[in-house]
């Protein structure tokens, strides 16, 4: 006998024993509301993600903690000890003011999100640095994936390209795949794009090697990899496959190799960009998201200073300013903006005061990040700083909020358990909450 009741929440059971089984849970001492809602969370942490917004995400890294005083959220009206050495500049945005050294940005913020609430309670940069790229505090029982890693496992290879690519090389320990396998790790390119010689180490042939001869190497490799795979299963062993498969598509397709040629771009664009370490990474980004690379990361300048911090902000923030604000434009210009996630991140703020040596220290309670393109609000500023810059004073936003922010937006369900070792669900994110406030809203 069959029951079924058109509209009915329960008509999934749609047998007399199903229905009967329902009806027994609040013997065992579960309610059927109990039931329902147990059911709908599980599937929820199960089922895949969303429609994406982004397609990629390019997320540039300001390692060593860039002073937000000196860069997104200028405090102009604070004691001179508070304020530091520099000025403050007006921005397309009416009343907001940028540090004096991002003059190209400012003339941008019309196309993008400031948050100037982030916080979290991590000084050490090490455990900074692992909120910013896992959206989780450190644990000593686990190691968490990257953004990049997550990225990867949820939604694989484009284009017979790495998902996740780290320009020049893998910045920190904590941009690897954690608890995941190796075989989500990013591909790292081994030299700067910004050296006159730049080539990506193992994309192409060793010398006197033909692709005839290299089609035959692969074909006697995976005879002899199969064999030994019937004698041993393996992380390791599933790695490796992974790997040369990735390889394999890396080295015989010319478009995918191409993703990497950075002298194809013309030489008024890397000017405009900048020949700096800044400006060729993030030229390099855009060309890498352009061919099909999901996530790219990417790190600009160093910013620990605890000691004259005038002389630092004057060497690194102008390069940095001027790479970001021509990769935002190129980016709008090609149309690849609404579908390329901006991510500028670093891992706290520095000090409201001035110390004695000139220079801000450790200050992980209140600070800056940047977001443009990918679905987000373009002219909007999240949250405040108080009038020193020392605490949240509106919307404090945690690193799991903007975590889950970004993977709703490239389409991951951050709720979604993967299984850890010893069989563990793990959420991709816990307790975030989707920035609904700094996201676009949809035409129609």
């Amino acid at each position: 006998m069959k029951l079924r009741c058109p509209g009915n929440p329960l008509d999934r059971y749609t047998s007399r024993r199903e229905f009967f089984y329902v009806g027994l849970l609040g013997g065992l001492g579960l309610t059927l509301p109990q039931f329902l809602r147990d059911q709908a969370r599980a599937e929820l942490k199960n089922i895949p993600g969303h429609a994406p917004v982004a397609q990629s995400v390019i997320h540039i890294f300001l390692p060593g903690g860039i002073a937000h005083q000196e860069s997104f959220d200028p405090k102009p009206f604070a004691p001179a000890e508070y304020r530091g050495p520099f000025g403050a500049i007006d921005t397309k945005l009416p009343g907001v003011k940028f540090s004096e050294f991002m003059k190209d940005t400012a003339q941008l913020a019309d196309k993008m999100t400031i948050i100037r609430s982030m916080s979290h309670g991590e000084a050490a940069h090490e455990r900074g640095t692992h909120n910013m790229f896992t959206g989780y505090r450190p644990s000593p029982a686990l190691e968490y994936p990257s953004f990049g890693s997550i990225v990867s496992h949820e939604l694989g290879p484009r284009n017979d390209l790495p998902p996740y690519v780290c320009v020049p090389s893998v910045p920190n320990e904590y941009a690897n795949s954690g608890y995941l396998s190796s075989a989500y790790g990013p591909f790292a390119l081994g030299s700067d794009p910004a050296q006159g010689d730049f080539q990506v180490r193992d994309l192409s042939l060793p010398g006197g090697v033909s692709d005839e001869r290299f089609n035959r190497r692969r074909a006697l490799l995976e005879s002899v990899d199969h064999h030994f795979r019937q004698l041993e299963k393996s992380d390791a062993l599933d790695s490796m496959d992974a790997f040369y498969q990735h390889a394999y598509k890396l080295i015989s397709s010319q478009k995918a190799r191409e993703a990497f040629n950075l002298k194809a771009e013309p030489d008024a664009l890397k000017d405009e960009y900048g020949r700096s370490a800044p400006g060729q990474r993030m030229l390099l980004a855009r060309r890498l998201v352009q061919a099909g690379v999901r996530f790219v990361s990417l790190t600009a300048g160093g910013w620990d200073h605890h000691d004259n911090l005038k002389a630092g902000i004057e060497r690194e923030l102008p390069p940095v300013d001027k790479a970001l604000a021509t990769l935002i434009r190129d980016l709008d210009r090609q149309g690849m903006l609404a579908t390329t996630l901006v991510l500028v991140t670093s891992e706290f703020g520095r000090t409201p005061k001035i110390n004695p040596t000139g220079g801000r220290d450790h200050w992980p309670r209140v600070f800056s990040v940047m977001m443009a393109g990918g679905g987000v609000k373009a002219g909007y500023v999240h949250g405040s700083s108080d009038s020193l810059g020392g605490e949240p004073e509106e919307d404090k936003v945690g690193v799991e909020d903007l975590a889950t922010t970004v993977y709703n937006q490239i389409g991951i369900n951050a709720e979604k358990e993967i299984m850890a070792p010893g069989n563990r669900p793990i959420e991709i994110v816990a307790n975030g909450t989707v920035l609904d406030a700094i996201l676009a809203k949809k035409a129609g």
